[in-house]
């Protein structure tokens, strides 16, 4: 057997393609989750903290002030953007969330194994 044709025969197997599918469609969910995030639940969780915008929060590492995250990065100054990491754990919170719930809900459904 070709290394060609061991290459189609394991590409073509039901796994492989599943896994395709299953990375294509969690890579449109996390987009999703992402915009939920900062969209919809970072901005009143910001009004509610008084008026904070998570995705600015930043510390300045270099020794110029600036008015603001913008200003900063577009000055190339070192900062460390703790409000976008903040941001990306909400993000892995609801997706891991998320993927416990539906595994939650497949194990119900799926009949119980014989010992």
């Amino acid at each position: 057997m070709s290394m060609m044709q061991e290459f189609k025969a394991f590409a073509l197997k039901g796994n492989v393609v599943d896994m395709a599918v299953g990375v294509i469609i969690g890579a449109a969910f996390g987009k999703i989750v992402s915009s939920l995030v900062a969209d919809v639940l970072m901005p009143p969780i910001g009004l509610m903290m008084g008026k904070v915008s998570f995705g600015d929060l930043y510390v300045n590492l270099g020794s110029e002030t600036y008015a603001n995250l913008a200003e900063a990065t577009k000055a190339g100054a070192p900062v460390m953007k703790y409000g976008a990491f903040l941001q990306t754990v909400f993000d892995f919170l609801i997706v891991a969330f998320v993927i416990f719930l539906v595994i939650r809900q497949m194990n119900k459904l799926m009949p119980a194994k014989k010992a």
